[in-house]
């Protein structure tokens, strides 16, 4: 594990009972960059979560915080990770300032006026009860909470789940200005692929136990193209490598992953003086391509 490596997954394998829930996942997360962790719901991604943080032993493989064994050294690691799960936990008699001064003295960088700054710019009310607020408003105390202590990673596992569009801009704005105030590793897990798109680094997509892309978002995006040519095309797709093939009155079109412009070139000049359309793909239009129903794949 390189020292530049925040979070390492390596060959994690979970399952409960026969039912395999993830299979041979590997990857790395860089210091610095947000980690965006795409997958259907029940692909396993709240499982590899709570591996990471050395909440679950795996069934086979490890995960390794800041070089050592998530298992193993959860207690150091916790106090350079801050976490936001997907259901908002705190008790619910606490109000939004005792749960600050309840975790003040736990962490020797905690910021509090940054903190209740956080709080007060997303409008959440510092003397009610925490069981009494919206979800978005729980979801902002606790990006608050994990934030406050500096964190050197920050996880936040679907943390725009059940809010509603103002809410959730809010909460990528503040992360938005955490991560480059501080330079802040994070892994995120989400469906807000819209969202997530604009601030991520790299993407791992999950799919079938198995992870089906890790890379940078810029590369990604790079080799995913959809084609379209009309009925008088080429008779295969050939150089692209198609995953997704569809027949239209119009003629053909396909989502191809190994892109590049002297492909393209090559591709034109099969097509003569047939239509041909090129058009680049959204984060959602590719994990869609790639872990769509099985029906939608070729």
């Amino acid at each position: 594990m390189s020292v530049d490596t925040v979070l390492s997954v390596e060959g994690l394998a979970v399952r409960y009972g026969p039912r395999t829930v993830l299979e041979g996942v590997s990857f790395d997360v860089p210091r610095g960059t947000v980690f965006a962790l795409l997958g259907r719901n029940g692909t396993g991604k709240s499982s590899l979560v709570r591996c990471a943080l050395g909440q679950q032993k795996p069934t086979r493989g490890a995960t390794r915080l800041f070089g050592e064994d998530a298992w193993a050294s959860r207690a150091r690691a916790m106090a350079r990770i801050g976490v936001v799960p997907e259901e908002p936990d705190a008790p619910p008699d606490m109000t939004p300032l005792e749960l600050l001064a309840f975790c003040a003295p736990l962490y020797d960088t905690w910021d509090d006026a940054a903190a209740r700054a956080r709080l007060e710019r997303s409008a959440v009310p510092l003397q009610v009860r925490f069981g009494s607020l919206s979800k978005g408003q729980k979801g902002a105390v606790m990006l608050a909470l994990a934030l406050a202590a500096a964190p050197e990673l920050l996880i936040l596992d679907d943390p725009t789940l059940g809010l509603d569009a103002v809410a959730r801009r809010a909460l990528y704005d503040e992360l938005i200005g955490d991560l480059a105030d501080r330079g802040t590793t994070a892994l995120v897990t989400t469906h807000d692929l819209d969202g997530i798109e604009p601030i991520a680094d790299r993407v791992a997509v999950l799919h079938g136990s198995r992870l089906v892309a890790n890379e940078a978002l810029d590369a990604l995006k790079a080799r995913f193209r959809r084609i379209r040519c009309g009925a008088s095309g080429p008779p295969s797709w050939e150089p692209f490598e198609p995953i997704i093939t569809v027949v239209k009155d119009w003629g053909r079109e396909a989502v191809v992953t190994n892109f590049t412009e002297e492909r393209r070139a090559a591709f034109l000049a099969r097509a003569g003086d047939g239509e041909v359309e090129v058009a680049a793909l959204s984060l959602e239009e590719i994990f869609l391509a790639l872990a769509g129903t099985p029906e939608a794949r070729s």
